[in-house]
């Protein structure tokens, strides 16, 4: 972890997101534990690290990572010489996981001989496509069965990459571009629907939500920041409420998150969809209120004149909404009324 901190402190925040993420890797600090495999928290504690720092950076950063442990889930070195892992190392590659379905566009599938398969179609929301060289995504059979997982090499002629939809503000360094794919090589990983029904789905799903928890704390120690450099007499009641109201926030959510990297230790093949919808949505709520009173305290000034709360403060309510809303909220009234009990004893 404090090579990673130390790896940070050397970069600048505002510079270019998949530049900083190949700096990371060239030190090798993607080599995260994988999650349940009894150390979950450490694993999240270096995603929130790298939120804290730039959350484009931590956007790919976790997607590469992510890749990483569901090729390792996932994945059967033995299948074949045409299998995922004789194709490519992942060690080798930059990665990213673009599993977004979009209403008016899919991947289709044509398989061939064992693993092999050619994709067609239009990915959405491919952040990083540009500059990485793997992609895992899923895709669908031409009789509808899927979603089937399949990794693709970026660098070959039946892929192409398109900005023309992309004028994102926030998050803007992520680059969530569309893929187009004709007759492009790709090999399936898992089996269909595999992608899904694996316990590391809802565990990294509750992954994500470390990251918005360590965008919420770099704007957090903004303000703290601001107040421990202000004479006592000046910090006033208001901001001084406003700090606490964050401390309040943040702690909650990181109790939140040691309760759930616990939880998928000691249940490493569980099923951690409540888990990962209390702590998305916890850090969710967190975010939404670091961010309503940091911008009350320091006011104008902050998203004005300083560049890196600024952009931090524009990225952060674009990547929260990788949270589905209501709807999460009713999925998880509906896993506490199927659990029974009274799940909120101490």
């Amino acid at each position: 972890m404090s090579d990673l901190q130390s790896a940070l402190a050397q970069l600048d925040p505002l510079a270019d997101a998949p530049a900083q993420l190949h700096e990371i890797l060239r030190l090798g600090l993607d080599n995260l534990p994988l999650p349940g495999s009894g150390a979950t928290l450490k694993r999240w504690q270096a995603l929130a690290l790298a939120a804290g720092h730039s959350l484009s950076l931590a956007k790919l950063y976790e997607g590469h990572t992510d890749a990483l442990a569901i090729l390792a889930e996932l994945a059967e070195p033995g299948e074949s010489a045409e299998s995922v892992w004789a194709v490519t190392t992942p060690r080798a590659g930059v990665w990213g996981v673009w599993a977004a379905e979009a209403a008016h566009s899919r991947v289709t599938i044509t398989p061939g001989q064992g693993t092999a398969v050619q994709l067609n179609g239009i990915k959405c929301w491919c952040s990083g496509a540009q500059t990485l060289s793997h992609g895992l995504l899923t895709a669908w059979h031409a009789d509808g069965q899927g979603p089937q997982l399949v990794c693709v090499a970026m660098h070959q002629p039946g892929v192409g990459v398109s900005s023309a939809a992309w004028h994102a503000v926030g998050m803007a360094g992520s680059a969530s571009v569309d893929v187009s794919f004709s007759q492009a090589d790709a090999h399936r990983v898992g089996e269909i629907g595999a992608y899904l029904s694996r316990p590391g789905f809802w565990q990294g799903g509750a992954g994500v939500a470390a990251c918005w928890y360590g965008g919420a704390m770099g704007l957090g120690m903004a303000l703290q920041r601001a107040l421990i450099e202000s004479p006592p007499a000046a910090r006033g009641a208001f901001r001084l409420a406003a700090l606490g109201k964050i401390d309040l926030a943040l702690h909650g959510t990181a109790a939140v998150l040691r309760e759930a990297a616990q939880w998928i230790d000691d249940n490493p093949l569980g099923d951690a969809s409540a888990v990962a919808l209390r702590a998305r949505l916890a850090a969710e709520n967190c975010a939404k209120t670091v961010l309503d009173e940091t911008g009350r305290a320091l006011g104008a000034a902050a998203f004005c004149r300083n560049a890196r709360f600024a952009r931090a403060a524009a990225d952060l309510p674009v990547f929260v909404r990788q949270s589905h809303a209501e709807r999460d909220f009713v999925a998880l009234a509906e896993r506490t009324i199927s659990h029974g009990g009274a799940p909120w004893r101490f």
